[in-house]
């Protein structure tokens, strides 16, 4: 019985054209990353003192988050 090899090398550009989509999905997603971060840090920080005390965080919790 004969081995049949079907590989064969990615076309032309192909890797090129993979590495540049994973750059762009990887910063769109550092993006919503940090959107998202900016979002909770403006949620917390619109808590009252007494509020943030009731989930175990402080303001200046807060603004090291923010700060991240």
């Amino acid at each position: 019985m004969a081995m049949i090899d079907r590989t064969r090398p990615a076309p032309f550009g192909a890797i090129t054209v993979f590495q540049i989509v994973s750059a762009f999905a990887s910063l769109y997603d550092g993006f919503r990353s940090r959107m998202a971060a900016r979002r909770t840090a403006r949620v917390l920080s619109a808590l009252s003192d007494r509020q943030l005390e009731d989930v175990g965080l402080t303001r200046g919790d807060v603004e090291r988050m923010a700060e991240r």
